[in-house]
């Protein structure tokens, strides 16, 4: 073998799953048919659930110093407020997607991940043991990598996707958007936000002292997919739509995008997985797309290093497709709720009037704005406590060692039992899988902890946490521990216990 997996993609999916691979002792290759990065930034954002994660590994620091918080969100251009008691992260990040990716290039770099670069996937050939990957190099024969494990974090139109022959339905485009990075010199706003007019609508925001990301929309054309984008064209799309280019000068990259969305049939076909937009596609509306990729990423990245370790069975990788396929499908009907929302005409102005007028209320308000940041995630549970199958809040803590945060406990990516009522039996229930569950005895600094679509509940006795900030179970302080029920869960997400 030349690696445990391969992951075809060096973008930020395709990046953070490299890093969650490497943390859990797989060797990993990352193929990119790209010879450099181009400096393009499609995304501009992460969210409240996506800073979790980082802070869960502790890099976080390093995004926070090279971009900014903004108290803002919106659905389909219209605002939502935010609740810091959901998060120790409750606000969005601008920074861009280029940023992003050198960020965690550089972690990866530092986890001893491999790069190769002008190395387009050309064909895949899987068996019993594991997968061929041929790539394109440009050489008179093919080069090829032999590993356990294919990952396709692709992009849309996924080569591995398509190799692997899972399908790809979906809704057809129905409008068409354009977007570079521009000088506005005669922009009279700082920024601009989905403003409507007649022929579609049009954003203008600043991302870097003056430049500016500049996106049109227009519906009810759908140019082929391949035809070319120019500066040109996307000038005279502001103008058709704001009626000025406002000045509009030296394009860094333009682009194409539509409001088509997508969804793979199956995250995985035998040894080869997607993840992001090989496995779905989507009107970027609200900034999911990019944060989306990431928390696949998370989910599939300490079982597929579990199973490389040969600690849980080839079953565990079923869960991904199980978890993350519910979480897309959400995603792609609320994108096309929002691209809906944006459209010109006056019925759309009264719909969007009426709806407007529902996220007053704090239930609406609260729904929309845990279901874009991704914090009100249930993962599918046998268990009824209310924490089972949802993200850990981030409650502080007073360890022996002094005060902590729950996501401190996370950054080596491995599963913690927190244990918050001092019972022996919690600690000699996880005997058996010592060597790769952390046990850690706490208490928690306050009674109630607050979760995101549940409001506050008591703190929990003893939690299982999975590697990804997910409880796999929980117990409460006024019911009696049921030590069954914490070994299943451990056998279920950790494989089977040592024995002896």
């Amino acid at each position: 073998m030349d690696a445990d997996v391969v992951i075809a993609g060096a973008g930020p999916t395709g990046l953070m799953l490299a890093c969650e691979l490497r943390l859990g002792g797989a060797d990993v290759v990352v193929v990119e048919r790209l010879a450099e990065r181009t400096g393009e930034s499609r995304a501009g954002g992460i969210h409240s659930r996506t800073l979790e994660v980082l802070d869960q590994r502790g890099v976080l620091d390093r995004f926070l110093a090279e971009g900014e918080l903004q108290p803002v969100g919106h659905f389909s251009g219209l605002y939502l407020d935010f609740d810091e008691s959901e998060s120790r992260h409750p606000y969005p990040l601008m920074i861009l997607q280029s940023a992003i990716e050198r960020l965690l290039e550089e972690w990866a770099s530092e986890l001893g991940v491999r790069f190769r670069w002008s190395s387009p996937v050309g064909g895949v050939h899987q068996d019993e043991s594991g997968v061929t990957v041929e790539l394109d190099t440009g050489d008179a024969a093919p080069a090829a990598l032999r590993a356990r494990y294919l990952v396709g974090c692709d992009g849309g139109r996924s080569t591995v996707r398509r190799l692997a022959g899972i399908d790809f339905p979906g809704t057809e485009p129905t409008m068409t958007a354009l977007i570079g990075d521009v000088e506005l010199p005669d922009l009279p706003e700082e920024y601009v936000w989905v403003r409507r007019r007649p022929a579609g609508d049009y954003s203008a925001i600043a991302f870097e002292p003056g430049w500016y990301r500049v996106i049109t929309s227009e519906y009810d054309r759908v140019p082929g997919r391949d035809e070319p984008v120019t500066f040109e064209q996307l000038r005279q799309s502001l103008i058709r739509v704001a009626g000025t280019d406002f000045g509009m000068r030296e394009p860094r990259w333009v682009s194409r995008f539509t409001d088509a969305a997508r969804q793979a049939a199956r995250y995985r076909a035998g040894r080869v997985l997607l993840a992001g937009d090989a496995a779905h596609i989507h009107f970027p509306a609200g900034g999911q797309g990019l944060n989306m990729g990431v928390q696949d990423a998370v989910n599939l990245g300490w079982k597929l290093a579990a199973v490389v370790r040969g600690e849980a069975p080839e079953s565990l990788l079923d869960s991904y497709h199980a978890e993350r396929h519910p979480v897309g499908e959400r995603v792609l009907q609320n994108t096309r709720a929002q691209s809906a929302l944006v459209r010109p005409g006056a019925q759309t102005d009264a719909l969007r009037e009426v709806f407007g007028s529902l996220m007053v209320f704090d239930d609406v308000n609260r729904h929309l704005r845990h279901m874009l940041n991704a914090l009100d995630i249930r993962y599918p549970v046998d268990g009824d406590h209310p924490l089972e199958g949802r993200r850990v809040p981030d409650a502080d803590l007073d360890t022996a060692e002094g005060a902590a945060y729950v996501s401190e406990l996370l950054h080596s990516a491995r599963p913690v039992l927190l244990d918050l009522g001092g019972s022996a039996e919690v600690a000699a229930a996880v005997k058996g899988w010592a060597d790769r569950v952390d046990l850690v005895e706490a208490r928690s600094a306050d009674e109630l902890w607050t979760v995101p679509a549940v409001g506050e509940i008591p703190a929990p006795a003893a939690l299982l946490v999975r590697p990804d900030g997910h409880v796999a179970w929980a117990a409460s302080a006024d019911e009696a521990f049921d030590p069954a029920a914490l070994r299943t869960a451990l056998a279920t997400w950790f494989g089977p216990p040592l024995r002896g």
